[in-house]
């Protein structure tokens, strides 16, 4: 019988899982000494860009997957494969180039990708009254796992430093392995039917909440307004985590900061105040957001990002401003990842987040891409706030495409998406509909 005591079990098994797949951030740990053994800056961000981007596209794989194979099974094979791809990369050494790439790029971050939607749909599931809540969760275990990884290796347990590159690799892969299927173990879908006490569904109430397919929804133009916010918000946060180390220095050595002190604070800006803002950003968001509404909540969250990215150029000499910035750009990076998973499931389904959000997750794969490097460009000839300026705008912007999402409609999905047809449905001042 599913009860209360079932779904919280679900809980645990999520931060598990997401606690491991948060690895893909902690990437940052292996640099150091990979570059001390002859690997160059570019090698280095190869692997972390080719894990970015099989992390998005695997996982539009597992959300196609997720009902043939099952939560349990996907998840237990998203342990297993991001688990061996660890192990690969601590052979030879754990400093050769093309297994690196391999086992942590290709293997490791299809494993991630194999894994991540499972317990926001699981989630989401046992939780239709708490879907900000649960995502805030679930994706603040993949934000607090990737610091405890990086201390682990680092400064905590020095496991580097102690057992090496390909030991800390292999210990890192059995046990992201053995941590995933153990949470597995509590990914299962409630009874059909199933809604918490008290709990009246959306299509009950009269509110909407229509169930889409993957391909209803990519012809609604809801989507494309979703992702969209999603590209440029995300973006700008990849973005900012490329660049916190490499603008902040210029700034601070500009207003009579020592290299060495500048370097430091610069790091401290990224590793403690990003970081930590990063994880708390997922679970407060995604709680806001059940109180607020989804879709005013990611209004709020893209603007005011906008601003800080606007104003963060001006910001970034002072120590103190610093710190401030950097906790108030890592809040609301942290909060696409609550936010977004539950808006797709407002708009497109709660029993279909498995599969559609994988689709909208694709906007951030194509931000990890486009933002960072745009930094780098603008950084390569001494223009580094104008990648703030451009990033804020957008980001703005992102904000306006959100406040133009409205509960969609079949119909709407049953003839290509036109700006008329758009434009003629949408009500763009009425209350939201969706519930939150």
């Amino acid at each position: 019988m599913a009860d209360s005591a079932t779904r919280w079990k679900v809980v645990v098994g999520a931060v598990l899982i997401q606690l491991c797949l948060g690895a893909i951030y902690a990437w940052s740990v292996f640099t150091p000494g990979l570059k001390d053994a002859g690997w160059s800056n570019a090698r280095t961000q190869v692997v972390f860009s080719v894990g970015l981007a099989m992390f998005a596209i695997v996982m539009v794989f597992a959300g196609r997957k997720l009902t043939d194979w099952g939560p349990q099974r996907l998840a237990f094979a998203g342990g297993l494969t991001l688990g061996v791809g660890y192990v690969i990369a601590g052979l030879g050494g754990g400093t050769n180039f093309w297994l690196v790439l391999l086992g942590v790029g290709f293997i490791g971050g299809a494993g991630i990708g194999l894994g991540y939607v499972v317990p926001i749909a699981v989630g989401m599931r046992w939780f239709p009254d708490r879907k900000g809540m649960i995502s805030g969760v679930a994706v603040a275990g993949f934000g607090f796992g990737a610091m405890g990884w990086v201390k682990l290796a680092g400064s905590w347990g020095g496991l580097i430093d102690s057992i090496g590159l390909d030991g800390t690799f292999i210990v890192y892969g059995i046990a992201f392995a053995v941590l995933v299927v153990i949470g597995s173990m509590w990914m299962k879908m409630p009874p059909e039917g199933w809604t918490p006490e008290g709990f009246v569904p959306p299509q009950a109430a009269g509110a909407g909440g229509d169930e889409f397919t993957p391909k209803e929804m990519l012809r609604t133009p809801q989507f494309h307004l979703i992702s969209l916010t999603f590209l440029v918000s995300a973006g700008a946060g990849l973005m900012a985590i490329g660049l916190m180390k490499l603008y902040p220095p210029e700034a601070l050595e500009a207003n009579g900061f020592t290299v060495d002190n500048a370097d430091a604070i610069a790091g401290t800006a990224m590793a403690v105040f990003f970081s930590l803002a990063n994880g708390i950003g997922r679970l407060s968001w995604g709680i806001l957001g059940d109180k607020m509404g989804r879709k005013q909540a990611v209004v709020t969250m893209a603007a005011t990002q906008g601003l800080f990215l606007l104003l963060f150029t001006s910001m970034a000499g002072n120590e103190y401003t610093l710190y401030l910035f950097a906790t108030l750009i890592g809040f609301n990076f942290g909060g696409n990842f609550a936010l977004f998973p539950a808006l797709t499931a407002d708009e497109f389904g709660n029993a279909s987040v498995g599969k559609n959000y994988p689709w909208v997750f694709l906007s951030y794969g194509a931000g990890g891409i486009i933002f960072p490097i745009l930094g780098g460009w603008l950084g390569d000839v001494d223009n580094f706030p104008l990648a703030f300026t451009i990033t804020g705008v957008l980001c703005l912007l992102g904000a306006v495409a959100a406040y133009m999402v409205f509960p969609p409609h079949h119909d709407e999905a049953e003839k290509p998406f036109s700006v008329h047809g758009f434009l003629h449905n949408a009500h763009f001042f009425e209350k939201e509909k969706t519930p939150a």
